[in-house]
């Protein structure tokens, strides 16, 4: 079984990691939020194992040395590489904790990089201070779940005018947009060839390049948004006949995508 996996924000837990004193042997004290998961709630007591990790690739194996004082032992640690090719999602806002539940599942299967978009159909509305707290939450637990040591980074909430110069950026940079539309022509078989002529460059020339998944909200991508985004250089797929939430779309094109790039054994 693999050990539990506590996050430690290096920027705002009142226990940071200090990377340069980072030893085996170190004695550390957990954030009181970690201290509070990991003892209170999981039940650890001394000698037990847990990882901890910074969200960057960093992934500590340490046991609890004292499950009052909330201090572990650091038995080792690695570094682990960020991937060649990024796997990002853009996800529209959308009602009912949609959104929430799709960046939730992607976190589980892998993505890299988070993107709030707000369309022209979402109901819901991006608030500054309330969604990217929510989302980032979301984000850490699903990375702790997951026993990742890289928490998916989340940007700014993106307007369709700032998605539509991120397609055009992406474009100069080489990398893949993909936009998911029940309406397209182009098959998933297309858009792992692209995807897989793009990870031939990477590992060629050792660019890191992004994968895009762009999807919509509940009522779908706008024609006016599918046909801007497309001129701006995204391609539009559909994924099967079945019609996909939200929640779903998202996840399953990036399952496939982490299949196409070797992910997934």
């Amino acid at each position: 079984m693999t050990q539990p996996l506590f996050i430690v924000d290096s920027s705002t837990d009142d226990s940071p990691l200090n990377r340069d004193a980072l030893r085996s042997g170190w004695t550390m004290a957990l954030p009181d939020a970690v201290k509070r998961h990991a003892i209170q709630s999981m039940r650890l007591h001394e000698g037990d194992a847990l990882q901890i990790s910074d969200g960057a690739g960093l992934r500590i194996d340490a046991t609890v040395a004292d499950e009052r004082a909330g201090t572990v032992l650091v038995e080792s640690f690695t570094q682990e590489d960020a991937p060649t090719v990024r796997l990002a999602l853009v996800q529209a806002l959308a009602k009912n904790g949609h959104d929430e539940q799709a960046i939730d599942t992607a976190t589980q299967i892998g993505v890299d990089d988070v993107f709030p978009w707000q369309s022209d159909r979402a109901i819901a509305r991006y608030k500054a201070g309330r969604t990217d707290r929510k989302w980032t939450q979301t984000l850490r637990a699903a990375t702790e779940q997951s026993r990742r040591a890289f928490m998916p980074a989340l940007h700014d909430c993106m307007t369709s005018k700032q998605l539509l110069a991120q397609c055009r950026r992406a474009a100069v940079n080489g990398d893949v947009v993909i936009v998911l539309h029940q309406d397209a022509t182009v098959g998933w078989s297309d858009v792992e060839q692209r995807v897989e002529a793009l990870m031939e460059r990477s590992l060629a020339d050792g660019k890191t390049r992004t994968v895009y998944v762009v999807v919509g909200p509940e009522g779908g991508i706008s024609g006016q948004e599918i046909e801007a985004l497309t001129s701006a250089g995204a391609d539009a797929c559909i994924l099967g006949a079945n019609i996909l939430r939200a929640s779903t779309a998202g996840p399953v094109a990036l399952s496939l995508l982490s299949r196409t790039l070797g992910r997934f054994a």
